[in-house]
């Protein structure tokens, strides 16, 4: 007589890392359809609409499960969602106005780099053992990728896509400060953020002198995308990422959805890599796997 299948469990720390996983096919298309929507809409103003479509969305669901619907952490919220759905998703929007797909998507993952700053002045973190195999992989891979793009070019835009980059690791470390000292509930976390980072983006929008969206097909499908999918579902994934892992190693885990959006690019968009690229994709899936491994091998 067989006995049942002993059903799998699984650590925390693992479970992040396979929603880092999922985050990187989600978030890394979505440089695709943003490039998309920005030909049929003003930056600010998709922006905008996609953190509003997205806090309503969640606030849905937590209305349907009869959660309450006010704040829990006020000030942590206003200022995450400032400084990530405000002030990250505004400026690599607005890069992509002027700068390709992929090439905005490896700039603004420098993010990786500057948390790790980051959280080397501010939350004393440490890398340790094969962390540091995935740092050697992951830096010279990033140098690979960037290496082809010339500075004379698109500078604008790449200037916006690394300060995209800086804005959305010092949220990182806001939120890893926030949940150091008490807990955090993600759904509601997640829809004031939106909330509130929607505000500087609708300003941005109300005074500039953009010309009107063109809602065509294409544009409503990107929105709808960026709504639920590559916003609610998204942040709520990347929040419970940083909340089983060091701010560092999520955001080296992170470093896969940039290349998810190269290739994405090049294969709907036609942005070709060159062979530096593809040597940078190479090493950086090499260091989210050396990342991965350690994370989910280790008490963290």
């Amino acid at each position: 007589m067989m006995l049942p299948a002993k059903p799998i469990s699984f650590k925390p720390q693992q479970l992040a890392c396979m929603a880092l996983l999922l985050l990187a096919l989600i978030w890394g298309y979505n440089w695709v359809v943003m490039k998309i929507a920005v030909r049929d809409a003003p930056a600010f103003e998709f922006a905008a609409l996609r953190s509003v479509f997205g806090a309503l969305s969640i606030f849905l669901l937590m209305a349907l499960r009869r959660q309450s619907l006010r704040p829990q952490a006020l000030l942590g919220s206003a200022l995450f969602g400032l400084l990530q759905s405000g002030g990250s998703i505004g400026l690599c929007t607005w890069a992509l106005v002027h700068g390709g797909a992929g090439k905005t998507a490896i700039l603004t993952y420098t993010m990786a780099f500057w948390t790790l700053l980051f959280a080397w002045i501010f939350l004393g973190e440490r890398l340790h053992g094969r962390q540091w195999l995935g740092v050697g992989l992951a830096v010279p891979g990033l140098v690979f990728i960037l290496m082809p793009f010339s500075l004379s070019s698109d500078l604008m835009s790449k200037v916006l896509a690394v300060a995209s980059g800086i804005f959305w690791a010092a949220a990182t470390i806001v939120l890893k400060k926030l949940t150091g000292r008490k807990p955090v509930e993600l759904l509601s976390f997640t829809a004031w953020q939106m909330a509130f980072g929607s505000l500087p983006l609708l300003l941005a929008s109300a005074i500039s002198s953009d010309p009107p969206i063109h809602w065509t097909a294409s544009f409503i499908g990107a929105l709808a995308y960026n709504a639920v999918p590559a916003s609610a579902l998204a942040w709520l994934l990347w929040l419970y990422a940083l909340k089983h892992l060091p701010a560092g190693l999520a955001g080296l885990g992170g470093l896969i959805i940039p290349v998810v959006g190269l290739l994405a690019a090049a294969w709907q968009l036609g942005e070709s890599p060159q062979p530096l690229e593809i040597l940078g994709m190479v090493l950086i899936l090499g260091a989210l796997a050396v990342t991965t491994l350690s994370a989910s091998k280790s008490e963290i």
